[in-house]
């Protein structure tokens, strides 16, 4: 694939993972450019555009024909009000997105998973990340990449999830004991793994697991 400063769409820009995955793509002088559409507006940046958008109206747009597509789009049950809407967000909106994307001429799809995702997982968050993992991989990108982190460590949310807390608690305190399979990850390890995936793509589909993130923090 060609090594020309890219341009690239940012899914999920406001979220922990989103903000800092924009935050390093804007200041990575191999990105031409970068568009995060977003419900509410960003601040401004030479690099950015930056489309108000409604996810349940996707618009037809020239800002879809981008090099790679970086999704940290996502949210909880909880958060989103029932399981009906939990799903429109993290498998809806992602597939229409990338849909788009891809008949726009975009090869390169990154999304931001998680541990355990599994279509045929009796949880529902990891079976619809399952689920969306096996829809991209229909649509025929050059390049897909899923990652698929642990618990995610990047500071206070707006919104308390009491149970993630709960496991950040004890993984911080017990992390020598915990397999890097399942110890908390930072938000910025994923942001730079899906930004090197992006940047760094390789043909067919990938999967990057949580110890794999915890690996290449020790090559840094």
């Amino acid at each position: 694939m060609p090594n020309q400063r890219q341009t690239v769409i940012i899914l999920g820009a406001t979220g922990l993972v989103g903000s800092q995955l924009l935050s390093l793509a804007l200041s990575d002088q191999r990105i031409a450019s970068v568009c995060a559409p977003t419900r509410r507006p960003l601040r401004t940046h030479l690099k950015l555009s930056n489309p108000v958008i409604d996810y349940d109206k996707l618009p037809d747009a020239d800002w879809w024909q981008a090099d790679a597509i970086l999704c940290a789009l996502g949210t909880t049950i909880k958060q989103a009000g029932n399981k009906t809407a939990f799903r429109t967000v993290d498998h809806d909106y992602v597939l229409a997105a990338a849909k788009r994307s891809k008949a726009a001429g975009c090869r390169i799809f990154v999304l931001n998973s998680s541990l355990g995702a599994d279509a045929s997982s009796g949880n529902l968050y990891l079976k619809v990340k399952g689920e969306i993992e096996q829809a991209l991989a229909k649509l025929g990108f050059e390049s897909l990449t899923f990652i698929r982190p642990s618990l995610l460590d990047g500071g206070p949310r707006p919104e308390r999830r009491y149970g993630e807390e709960i496991g950040l608690w004890f993984g911080t305190r017990l992390n020598a004991l915990i397999p890097k399979r399942y110890r908390p990850i930072s938000t910025q390890a994923v942001a730079k793994a899906m930004l090197d995936a992006a940047l760094r793509p390789k043909q067919g589909v990938h999967i990057i697991e949580s110890e794999d993130l915890h690996h290449s923090i020790g090559k840094s």
